[in-house]
């Protein structure tokens, strides 16, 4: 198991540094152009949401992205310093009442992305798996 992880404060600029970063994994533990544009899309909201949502945009609170690898799957994890959320009970953003609403699309994509979804630290984590080419 090889890991490696990125602090960055709770900057919207920053998500391009998330991505450079995501490029360097992609180069160091060779997952391919199938799984790659699920990670970038999925890691990126993940740490979108934990700048906005998680940290509520405070530069001083920092974002933490951690990934580690072995043969079977990439796992990527994205921990914020704020308070969490309630994660078993988010609304249906393909329901008739939220379908027009702008936000809440978020963990719904990732949980279509990724192969596996853990949430830890009442919310203030999230585990991405993505299972490699078998």
């Amino acid at each position: 198991m090889t890991d490696f992880q990125l602090k960055i404060p709770s900057l919207i600029d920053n998500i391009r540094i998330v991505e450079s970063f995501i490029d360097q994994a992609r180069e160091r533990f060779r997952f391919d152009d199938d799984i790659y544009g699920n990670i970038i899309v999925a890691v990126t909201e993940s740490v979108n949401n934990a700048i906005i949502h998680g940290n509520r945009s405070n530069k001083e609170k920092d974002v933490l992205l951690k990934i580690e690898a072995d043969n079977s799957n990439i796992s990527f994890t994205v921990e914020d310093e704020g308070d969490g959320f309630d994660f078993h009970n988010l609304p249906d953003p393909t329901s008739p009442e939220n379908i027009n609403k702008p936000g809440g699309r978020g963990i719904f994509l990732i949980r279509h992305l990724a192969d596996e979804v853990k949430f830890h630290n009442e919310g203030t984590t999230i585990e991405m798996i993505f299972y490699l080419n078998s």
